[in-house]
């Protein structure tokens, strides 16, 4: 194989900027706008009524917006961008029908803003994580459909002999959700019923955590904690035992939030089992980014990438974890319907997944403006804001949900267990007001570094660093 040096410039020239940038910068919007919807959402637990009475501004509308927009907006819109930056680089190739992608930004950006308005006037399906409208869900649903076509046809006609670890997930990840959106919009919403409906809506809704977002997730930081340390993966064969855990294992976790239901008990059981084996793909690849940072410490603190990459590894650690113990019996009698599982969705969705995607962005941003970040110190303070407010919200959702399922099983009539709860209520919200700060501290850091770029207009990159498939990862 040739000098990775002397081939970093050929990949650059793979890579369709004005593409990317589009992506990202609408990604960067849903980043700013759909975590203020869940800040404003909670604030409704101590004022019920700050909003006033419009039912276009009530807790039952604005909610589904913060949890799809979070999911479908902030998270998938900027890992699709990354994606036009991350592929062509590993297969050596630009991607395949890549002028039809800049409709598609507008498409799906259309259909997302389409979403949100629908669901501030009241159409939603009634199934979490698939509360748009069915025709929303159609688009959602070709995009996707596309994307993954698109992306499988461009790594068929790589020039790299091997795939890259972060290759396995993108394809994963895109082919998996394929599948379970023809469930979520043209099955469950429509054939399915009863507890019937509730079991498979574990699933579905399991599905887009852990077979679209995980491996989302996992395309990022496998591919630029190497780049952003200049170090190779710790080790190859520790992320295939990672890939094959998850695709074995977490189809069938989805109904460990329905034990102590009419649901089949060999069902639960099953999910119970799995969700604990879960921790095998978990602690694997988080070996393995640890691993990847050794000897990489003593710069760590003005590597701002790598932070909030290690940063979501933190989180992810801890949630993940979280995830797997109220799974079991005894542990999901005090926990379940209450805030401890909230804690649990925001350390690893929030805290991990789009923590992960924002790190890829402030690695790619000003590589493809061709300038440093703007304002490093600004980009600390986003990074510390960001922090400290996920870790006080898990903690004061988990201590509040623990006391809120102790007191049900002290037999505390639930007006008074709400009553007592009002203030973690009170600092969950304020946590979420220091994220939002935060992330548009971040956004208003890359648009300036946007509006400095000597080479704005440009359609090719400055130099990055090596691939990871050239710098000896694979």
């Amino acid at each position: 194989m040739s000098d990775p040096q002397l081939k970093a410039t050929e990949l650059d020239e793979l890579v369709d900027v004005k593409l990317v940038r589009a992506w990202l910068l609408t990604g960067m919007f849903w980043l700013m706008f759909t975590p203020s919807i869940g800040a404003a959402a909670s604030s409704y637990f101590n004022f019920p009524e700050y909003l006033g009475t419009s039912l276009e501004l009530q807790f039952g509308r604005i909610r589904p917006m913060h949890v799809n927009g979070v999911i479908f907006g902030a998270f998938s819109t900027l890992f699709i961008g990354l994606c036009y930056y991350v592929v062509p680089r590993l297969c050596g190739v630009r991607v395949a029908w890549q002028g039809a992608s800049h409709a598609l930004v507008y498409i799906w950006n259309f259909t997302l803003a389409a979403g949100m308005v629908a669901l501030m006037l009241g159409e939603n399906q009634g199934l979490e994580a698939g509360e748009f409208p069915f025709y929303i869900d159609l688009v959602i649903f070709a995009v996707i459909l596309f994307l993954t076509v698109q992306f499988l046809l461009t790594v068929s006609r790589r020039t790299q002999p091997q795939l890259y670890v972060s290759q396995w997930y993108l394809i994963a990840a895109f082919v998996w959700t394929s599948m379970n959106l023809v469930l979520g919009t043209f099955i469950l919403p429509f054939y399915i019923h009863g507890i019937n409906s509730a079991a498979f809506h574990g699933l579905y809704i399991h599905y887009i955590v852990g077979l679209w977002i995980t491996p989302a997730g996992y395309v990022i930081i496998y591919y630029f904690l190497p780049a952003v340390v200049k170090n190779p993966i710790y080790s190859h064969k520790l992320s295939m035992i990672g890939f094959w855990s998850l695709a074995l294992f977490y189809p069938f976790v989805g109904i460990h939030h329905y034990l102590y239901s009419p649901i089949a008990d060999w069902a639960e059981t099953l999910a119970i089992i799995t969700s604990m084996l879960l921790i095998i793909p978990v602690w694997t690849v988080l070996q393995n980014f640890f691993g990847t940072m050794i000897g990489r410490w003593s710069n760590f603190g003005r590597n701002l990438p790598a932070k909030w990459l290690i940063m979501g590894s933190l989180m992810y650690l801890v949630g993940s974890f979280q995830g797997s113990v109220e799974a079991l019996r005894s542990i999901q009698e005090p926990t379940h319907f209450t805030d401890f599982v909230i804690s649990h969705s925001h350390l690893t969705v929030f805290g991990t997944f789009v923590v992960w995607a924002i790190g890829g962005l402030v690695y790619v941003w000003p590589k493809i403006h061709g300038r440093e970040l703007w304002s490093f110190k600004l980009g600390n303070w986003s990074f510390w804001l960001v922090t400290c407010g996920i870790t006080s919200m898990g903690i004061v959702l988990s201590a509040q949900g623990l006391q809120q399922g102790f007191m049900w099983m002290a037999g505390t009539e639930w007006i008074d267990s709400m009553n007592s709860i009002k203030a973690y209520w009170v600092v969950r919200s304020i946590s979420g007001i220091a994220m939002d700060l935060g992330m548009t501290l971040l956004v208003y850091n890359l648009l300036r570094t946007a509006m400095a770029a000597r080479q704005a207009d440009s359609n090719h990159v400055a130099p990055v660093d090596p691939s990871p498939v050239t710098s000896g990862a694979a």
